[in-house]
């Protein structure tokens, strides 16, 4: 078993790449004040031509709180957010929990579907959403498909017609819609409208409520899709968060004079949390970037000075392998963070020999752990960075135990668990998935196969409940194949990840047509990219007459995987 402990990780205090002062800061709303006020005049966030200073950004986030608060989100309501990456997402996100509000963040790949489902299970009261990304309404798909749960396909219809209605005919709890643009739709609001709602409310009232939150209310709920393919919402408390990324950013050695590129997306906690509140607790300026694109990235990097750049493997090795790496001045970078795949050794000793980073390290978390289970340090050897996730965080534990939960020696292989102060308080409104996630004495069910050394680093090996990871995205078979079993064609169907060069996994399904049906590969894998986030989608279909199942009915996925090692 793997104990993280606190002494052996104390190092310098606030802007020196030690820890902050956590005991100015138990809660998100203080931490934006106390980072506003001790880092007033560090830039805190570059997006596009938009630069503003940490007591900028403290004033921003106020303004935000204050349009919540007239709103009327009160303590403990749900606020969504939609939207890529960007500073709107940043005031709008803090904003909404200095207001007392527990933030649901939506991934950017969702569909509609799958997004309003998630509104209305959260019984979110308000949402914020972007405009067009990425070629797509995503308000006129939210539209369309709280239309069709309201009975009104085509979602045209609806608007507030009395109290507690809101503007979407199949979300009755959700109040209002801001569009982070300055353009909105008849029964929406813009940001800017939205903002000037609050202006009526008194500074002292929104640092009142703001002092109504405390340590154990909870900050956020992440969404994130079991076996069963049905999204559970993990709750996460501020104490939570805050000595979870407080002890991150002290791993990391993050600094105030940093410069922190955020390319993982803020719908994910590696994003939010290792990247927004991380660089809150030291003061390190946050460059958001909307999507990945390399080309961007290199461009960033060079013009921005940017010092540190986590992400999954598959990021770093683009910038890497990219023609035009050389042309571009990358010697600011001195610290990356990785993880969410296999890491292999020649790409850490390519970071820190081609470009000279000083720091590589690798982490293991899951959203029901606040994002984070195991880290390196720094001074480990490049073996034990390439090979392990790290060792578990201080105040928390790492065992591999055996399908009885008992513990199993070092270097034999079983399922994960985790113990300690990160472990979610729960899924949302689900006690029965909470209860076969958590033991009775606190020990978190991962799911996730490992093995520990002596030294206690942990080693994923695979996952017990065949989740496979698309370029850092966790793909979920269960939902994908739910999800597929729609189509009218489909008779049986079962999906599984197989290796790809550039995302690391892809998805492969093996489908089994209906009677008298000619559904090609092509017209499928079209049709999932329609109605499935893009990660999700199969890359590869093959058309098998029946699925090799046990006696039990379950599909004998090791059957199927046998001829699919070392494709690619």
């Amino acid at each position: 078993m793997s104990d993280g402990d606190d002494r052996g990780d104390r190092g310098d205090r606030g802007d020196r790449g030690g820890r902050g002062d956590r005991s100015d800061w138990d809660t998100v709303p203080r931490l934006v004040r106390w980072s506003a006020e001790r880092y007033a005049d560090t830039e805190a966030v570059v997006d596009g031509r938009t630069r503003i200073t940490y007591a900028e950004l403290g004033a921003r986030v106020e303004r935000a709180a204050a349009a919540c608060m007239a709103n009327g989100v009160t303590v403990g309501d749900r606020v969504a957010i939609w939207a890529p990456n960007s500073l709107e997402w940043i005031v709008a996100a803090l904003g909404a929990v200095s207001a007392g509000a527990v933030l649901v963040p939506l991934n950017t790949r969702f569909k509609g579907t799958e997004a309003a489902d998630v509104l209305g299970r959260s019984g979110s009261r308000l949402l914020f959403v972007t405009g067009t990304f990425l070629g797509t309404s995503y308000v006129a798909s939210l539209r369309r498909a709280a239309g069709e749960a309201g009975g009104e396909v085509g979602g045209e219809a609806g608007g507030s017609t009395g109290p507690g209605a809101g503007p979407l005919p199949g979300l009755p709890e959700l109040e209002q819609v801001v569009v982070l643009s300055d353009d909105a739709p008849p029964d929406f609001r813009t940001w800017k409208d939205f903002l000037a709602s609050g202006e009526g409310l008194a500074e002292a009232e929104v640092h009142r409520r703001a002092a109504q939150v405390d340590g154990d209310c909870l900050s956020d709920i992440i969404f994130t899709s079991g076996t069963t393919g049905r999204p559970k919402g993990a709750m996460i408390t501020h104490a939570q968060t805050l000595r979870a990324y407080d002890i991150w950013a002290h791993l990391a050695g993050l600094r105030s004079s940093d410069r922190y590129l955020i390319v993982n997306p803020f719908f994910h906690t590696f994003g939010y949390k290792a990247g927004v509140i991380a660089c809150l607790t030291r003061g390190a300026t946050m460059i958001p970037q909307p999507v990945f694109n390399v080309d961007t990235a290199l461009a960033n990097i060079a013009a921005e000075r940017v010092s540190v750049l986590p992400g999954p493997p598959t990021l770093h090795q683009s910038l890497l392998d990219h023609p035009a790496r050389d042309a571009h001045d990358l010697s600011a970078l001195r610290l990356v963070v990785t993880g969410a795949a296999v890491v292999p050794l020649r790409l850490v000793e390519r970071l820190r020999g081609e470009l000279g980073v000083g720091t590589v390290l690798t982490a293991y978390g899951l959203s029901e752990a606040s994002g984070i289970v195991t880290m390196c340090r720094r001074g480990d050897e490049p073996s034990v960075i390439a090979s392990t996730s790290g060792r578990a965080i201080p105040g928390t534990e790492v065992r591999v135990a055996d399908a009885d939960g008992a513990p199993l020696p070092a270097g034999t292989p079983g399922e994960v668990l985790v113990r300690g102060f990160t472990i979610m308080r729960g899924y949302y409104e689900d006690e029965p998935a909470t209860a076969e996630a958590i033991t009775e004495d606190g020990w978190l069910r991962t799911g996730d196969v490992g093995v520990l050394d002596e030294a206690g680093n942990l080693r994923i090996t695979d996952r017990i409940k065949d989740m496979y990871i698309v370029g850092g995205f966790n793909a979920y078979p269960a939902e994908i194949e739910q999800l597929l079993g729609l189509h009218p064609d489909v008779a049986d169907v079962a999906v599984i990840g197989i290796p790809d060069a550039r995302l690391g996994e892809v998805g492969k399904a093996y489908v089994v047509r209906r009677p008298g049906s000619v559904v090609t590969a092509d017209d499928l894998i079209a049709w999932a990219r329609r109605e499935m986030a893009n990660y999700k989608v199969p890359r590869v279909v093959e058309f098998v007459a029946a699925l090799p199942r046990n006696a039990s009915g379950k599909v004998v996925k090791g059957e199927l995987r046998v001829g699919d090692r070392g494709a690619g």
